[in-house]
């Protein structure tokens, strides 16, 4: 492949995620689960805890660079009383530590979770929610339970209050 074929490939998969991280899905609406996780405190959460606001559900891993750029926005959107934001730690291994020091250095301040194993396994939190195929990842369900936003790759916050600002009128 030639370097202007390269380019010309990279420039068109750059439009199709800028485009594609945001696209809101209403497909997944009749597919949405009540998804039940259990916090890193031993909390059970449940998506139906959250009727009457809008629950953002993140996927990061400790070594992405992408996620820890993205925590200041997660920590802003957290803040609101009517946006849940729920951080699941992807972890591979049998030392949990890893994904709890890995939040707590980066002042990771919103619901932690942690999902080991791999994201083939039938228990997998990721299974409840929908695909992760790269970090970070993060689906966004409206106060009526619904996934409405398929998000690849980091949130963005003032699209994302956008988003909800028009979802509210």
């Amino acid at each position: 492949m030639n370097q202007v074929t390269r380019r010309s490939v990279r420039f068109v998969l750059a439009l199709v995620m800028t485009w594609a991280v945001f696209l809101p899905f209403p497909t997944f609406a009749s597919k949405s689960i009540d998804f039940q996780f259990t916090d890193v405190t031993g909390k059970s959460l449940r998506l139906s805890d959250y009727q009457g606001k809008w629950v953002l559900v993140n996927f990061w891993a400790p070594w992405c660079p992408l996620c820890w750029a993205e925590v200041p926005t997660l920590n802003t959107l957290s803040k609101r009383k009517d946006v849940v934001v729920i951080g699941i730690g992807l972890d591979y291994g049998p030392d949990h530590n890893i994904v709890l020091d890995s939040a707590k250095s980066h002042d990771f301040n919103v619901t932690a979770l942690i999902a080991g194993g791999s994201r083939h396994d039938r228990n997998s939190l990721i299974r409840q929610v929908g695909p992760v195929d790269f970090y970070p990842t993060s689906y966004l369900y409206n106060p009526s339970g619904e996934i409405v936003m398929f998000i690849p790759g980091q949130v963005k916050q003032e699209k994302l209050e956008a988003f909800i600002a028009k979802r509210y009128r």
